[in-house]
């Protein structure tokens, strides 16, 4: 498994001789990373509970933001990420290092988002959300550029900060959904083309394409007023 492979590159882990402080070390943060995300995977695989727990805690406003951006509702959203993490739980056991633990789950919750869109259709249901609905309770599931705002200097930049995330939240919401979600991995969240084609099981030139497509999108919604 390649995280697990490079974790043991690292000398000392507490699992493989010596403390994780001491570890960590000299260490560059990427491969610090790796290494706790093969101690993870490897406390996962054991069917430690702990770890699920763990894991969940760290990728559930992920799972949920890109839940929500694809079906546009909360309660279907909430449904969605319910549902990936049981498959995650449940599948866990077929993860072979391939790609990340983010790429993996974030693949997951994509297809399951999916699912739930078509299992709605085939119900003809209408399109009912409001573009306007926030993505969540509490921070954890606050939008990007919600949590940019929040490091606004004062309150009439943070109103304005506010504002101007609505505005982007509406626009990427008419974005027609492949170039928003291609857009949403590389823009919001980091991921490489590689990674992107990994989780929408499309090629590079593919996923090169949408994020293009995508972009010039997002721009002419923004100068028509975001909807």
């Amino acid at each position: 498994m390649l995280a697990e492979e490079k974790a043991l590159l690292v000398p000392g882990l507490e699992k493989f001789g010596r403390t994780g402080r001491e570890a960590i070390g000299d260490v560059s943060p990427g491969v610090v990373v790796c290494v706790r995300e093969a101690l993870l995977i490897k406390r996962l695989k054991a069917g430690e509970l702990e770890a699920f727990d763990e894991l969940v805690a760290e990728f559930q406003p992920l799972v949920y933001a890109l839940s929500f951006r694809i079906l546009n509702e909360t309660e279907d959203a909430r449904d969605a990420c319910q549902e990936t993490f049981l498959k995650v739980y449940r599948h866990f056991g077929h993860f072979r290092g391939e790609a990340s633990l983010k790429t993996w789950i974030c693949r997951i919750a994509i297809n399951q988002a999916r699912s739930t869109e078509r299992w709605w259709r085939r119900r003809c249901r209408g399109e009912t959300a409001s573009l306007d609905e926030p993505a969540s309770d509490g921070d954890s599931g606050r939008s990007t550029y919600e949590l940019l705002a929040s490091t606004a200097v004062s309150p009439e930049a943070e109103v304005l900060a506010h504002e101007r995330s609505q505005q982007l939240e509406r626009a990427l919401a008419l974005v027609k959904k492949d170039f928003r979600v291609a857009v949403i991995l590389r823009d919001l969240e980091g991921m490489t083309y590689e990674e992107i084609a990994y989780t929408l099981d499309i090629s590079v030139g593919t996923v090169k394409s949408r994020i293009a497509r995508g972009r010039e999108m997002l721009r002419l919604c923004l100068r028509s007023g975001g909807g």
